[in-house]
């Protein structure tokens, strides 16, 4: 068996209506399917699925799970898409910065799940990570 790549990722939300809001209207990802209680959504060749879990409530401090969702947006692009996360007051919690040959932002959606918008590729990333390792 080979993983030939990234298929989609399934969280766990407690509103559906406030997270579609934010990952449709904040972040401009298309929406496929909207069930009762799930929705699924579609970015670039990617999707995520969002369940509704009314009864979950927040975790505090360090978990075994999902530790963030990755968003590729083109370099000339992600100065306007930190704006936007700042126009909606989306709470950003690092960046921007530049992280290897990208520039990076890590912010929460409604849950407090930690999603991060990057620049650059894999490769471009290890580039710089492997000159430092020499």
């Amino acid at each position: 068996m080979w993983v030939e790549g990234f298929n989609h990722v399934t969280v766990n939300v407690r509103n559906l209506a406030n997270s579609l809001d934010f990952y449709i209207g904040i972040l401009g990802l298309q929406l496929i399917h909207k069930g009762n209680t799930d929705a699924y959504l579609e970015w670039g060749s990617a999707w995520i699925c969002l369940i509704e879990k009314p009864e979950f409530t927040e975790s505090i401090g360090s978990v075994i799970g999902i530790d963030h969702i990755a968003f590729s947006v083109a370099e000339e692009h992600f100065e306007e898409a930190v704006q936007v996360l700042q126009a909606h007051e989306v709470r950003l919690i690092r960046g921007p910065v530049k992280r290897g040959l990208g520039w990076t932002v890590n912010f929460l959606d409604p849950d407090g799940i930690q999603l991060e918008l990057h620049t650059s590729n894999l490769r471009e990333r290890m580039s710089v990570w492997n000159n430092k390792q020499e």
